[in-house]
């Protein structure tokens, strides 16, 4: 009864897990100092014995090994899986002995179970950081069996290793980094979502059966990950997300292991930036404990109601200018562009610098201006902003307004095409004769070329048409 409640669509919850004793929404809430569960926890970090950090030898493995050291760990046991010939390993090997703490790079797999296990009887840990992970981003419909395992091997089965190889040790602290994708989504991260889920999941199991375990479902880490290309910064601080310094991280990381709870999601997030895009697809109960999120919520009615009434009340033959700009002006703010004139309304998404999360990213922001429901492959269904533009004209006024259908196919045959392109095709030629030049032009026949190279195909399409007679 409980399912069919939930599937009926009236409780108004998107996201439900269902038990025995009822069904439970998702809700992020503010965390208060001091509260704790499972074990009482120690006054301070304890470092001592041999801490285990997989994915040791990246970026932000290695970060969690200077953390550790400066905290006074007595030995660190780095794994990755190329080891020691991981670049920059050794000089990081040195680097942290230079600290005091003895280290040990190993070569190590850790979604194999067989070789962590040896690992392991070769070398007991008193605490497991573990920092592995991967990123293989895209849209749902482009996951495949292989893009799963890809993901969730180095960190969801890893961690399942990792507790069970480790039960039966006196750890001091089982910690798992997860991401703010798992507690709240992230756009074309299906599968790095699902991933760190599991962790938080796997750090609330633990602690209920009374075994150490810390999950943070961390945001962007500054020079670190997605976050360390500049252009994703960009668009980060465009949705809200800042960066974390990572002292800021392990301030927090500390606090939270010495309070002793099991997870925790740490962002630095301005919500009346990121709410906004985050519920323009539909709302979500998810961010109603967040004051903030609640405010800048939509409240006048269906999302993009006002953008079509202005649309409705412009001429017909404003109407697909209109549409237009607001497609440059969303591609603008998607690639951190200071102004839509940057945007070449004819240049292919894919050479503007668009991949499979900017794209989820632009259908969010098109359905909330417009308040249609736009599907994931929005982008490469409509390869330019054009292209995209004539579409959603057509949604918004049930037709293509001045815009014929036949015009509307051919522009975008030719949207994504350079104009060497189209000579080289022959399409010049298809197109002059469309256009009747021979009969009409009164331009001397060797002036023709240099008078077409200066036309883009928008013109040349027009030319075409209008001389056609379509």
């Amino acid at each position: 009864s409980w399912l069919v409640r939930v599937l009926s669509g009236t409780t108004g919850e998107d996201q439900v897990a269902v038990r025995e004793d009822g069904a439970f929404g998702r809700r992020l809430v503010r965390a208060g100092r001091g509260t704790r569960s499972g074990p009482t926890p120690t006054a301070s970090l304890d470092v001592s014995g041999t801490t285990l950090i997989t994915g040791g030898t990246g970026a932000l493995g290695a970060h969690v090994a200077r953390w550790l050291a400066g905290r006074g760990a007595e030995r660190l046991l780095l794994t990755g899986r190329r080891g020691p010939d991981a670049p920059g390993a050794r000089e990081l090997a040195a680097e942290l002995e230079q600290s005091g703490a003895k280290v040990t790079v190993v070569a190590c797999d850790a979604g194999d179970r067989e070789a962590l296990a040896r690992l392991l009887a070769e070398h007991p840990v008193r605490a497991v950081y573990h920092a592995a992970g991967v990123l293989d981003d895209g849209v749902v419909e482009s996951l495949t069996e292989e893009r799963l395992a890809r993901v969730l091997r180095p960190k969801a089965d890893a961690a399942d290793h990792l507790d069970e190889l480790t039960r039966d040790f006196d750890l001091s602290a089982f910690v798992l980094f997860s991401s703010f994708a798992g507690a709240v989504g992230g756009a074309g991260q299906g599968n790095y979502a699902a991933a760190n889920a599991h962790l938080d999941a796997l750090a609330e199991r633990r602690r209920a059966q009374g075994l150490p375990a810390t999950s943070i479902a961390w945001g962007p880490w500054a020079a670190v990950g997605m976050a360390a290309d500049p252009a994703v910064e960009a668009r980060m601080r465009l949705a809200g997300m800042s960066p974390l310094r990572p002292d800021t991280a392990f301030s927090v990381l500390e606090r939270l292991l010495v309070d002793g709870r099991p997870t925790a999601t740490v962002i630095d997030i301005d919500w009346e930036r990121f709410a906004p895009g985050f519920t323009s697809a539909r709302p979500s109960p998810l961010l109603d404990a967040i004051p903030e999120a609640v405010r800048t919520a939509p409240q006048d009615g269906p999302a993009g109601s006002g953008f079509a009434e202005r649309l409705a009340a412009l001429p017909a033959a404003e109407r697909a200018e209109a549409v237009l700009d607001l497609v440059r002006t969303h591609v603008a703010g998607v690639l951190g562009h200071g102004t839509a004139g940057r945007i070449d309304a004819e240049q292919a998404f894919k050479d503007l610098g668009f991949d499979s999360l900017t794209a989820v990213e632009l259908r969010n922001r098109l359905g909330a201006a417009t308040g249609l429901a736009l599907p994931a492959t929005l982008v490469f269904d409509h390869p330019a902003p054009s292209a995209l533009a004539d579409h959603l004209l057509g949604e918004l006024t049930g037709g293509p307004g001045d815009t014929d259908p036949e015009e509307a196919r051919i522009r975008q045959a030719l949207a994504t095409l350079p104009f060497s392109r189209i000579r080289e095709a022959g399409l010049v030629d298809v197109l002059l004769r469309l256009a009747g030049l021979e009969e009409t032009s009164s331009a001397p026949a060797e002036d023709a070329p240099a008078a077409i190279d200066e036309m883009d195909a928008d013109a040349l399409i027009q030319l075409a048409l209008g001389n056609n007679g379509s």
